[in-house]
């Protein structure tokens, strides 16, 4: 039976699990890089493989995982295009790395996709929202397209008939971190991938807030509250 552990001041994992913190890395961004960058490597270049030039739509883009997608996918030479509920988030996403960034509240989300990629749409879509955006997603994708959804902060039903799977040849793929952090082999390469970009400084973990461990109430109604940039981080 798999255990997931909650809080705590010590907790017992598998070596596999442990990596070593760099040198220049304080514990609070080490406590914001792995859940993040693990999930973004796998989805985006284990599941996707994507390439350089491929435009690479994040929605959820200013979450802990948005934010290094969007540095996992400018590490590939692929452009990040950054979807926000709302602008006012844009300029720091466009601080963040994204090439562009569009705001799902204003309008017809689907043709704003089409109008910074191009007619075609975008290849691969990493997905943190689900629900009612996924039909977006599928009209804003090109032919063969994938769109990975790793979360659900949208509970509801999708309306997503099957003909607008099928014109385009689509996949549409669910996707947990446990497939990369079950996997010895992907599991490695993401280690070495994260690691040799931690050291070089490509990569830079964003935290929203630190809060203590006795202030965990507090943490979980900021989380709630969406108006986080980046990770929220517990210190003990």
């Amino acid at each position: 039976m798999q255990r997931s552990p909650v809080h705590g001041e010590v907790i017992n994992f598998p070596g596999r699990l442990v990596v070593p913190i760099p040198t220049d890395q304080s514990f609070e961004s080490a406590a914001a890089t792995w859940m993040a960058y693990l999930t973004a490597f796998g989805g985006l270049l284990e599941v996707a493989a994507i390439e350089a030039g491929d435009q690479v739509v994040v929605s959820a883009a200013s979450s802990s995982v948005g934010l290094a997608a969007i540095q996992v996918a400018k590490a590939a030479g692929a452009v990040p295009i950054a979807l926000t509920r709302t602008n006012r988030k844009r300029d720091a996403l466009l601080a963040a790395g994204a090439a562009r960034v569009i705001a799902t509240d204003q309008g017809d989300v689907a043709a704003s996709i089409r109008a910074v990629t191009g007619p075609a749409g975008a290849r691969v879509f990493f997905d943190g929202v689900g629900g009612r955006l996924v039909p977006m997603l599928v009209s804003a994708a090109a032919p063969g397209g994938i769109i990975i959804n790793y979360g659900a902060l949208d509970a509801e039903m999708m309306d997503l008939p099957p003909a607008s799977l099928l014109k385009k040849s689509l996949t549409l793929r669910g996707y947990l971190m446990h497939e990369v952090t079950q996997s010895p082999v992907s599991l490695s390469r993401a280690k070495a991938f994260i690691l040799e970009r931690l050291a070089s400084g490509e990569f830079r973990p964003v935290i929203a807030r630190t809060f203590a461990l006795d202030e965990i109430a507090a943490a979980y109604r900021y989380l709630e509250s969406n108006e986080q940039f980046g990770k929220i981080v517990v210190t003990v």
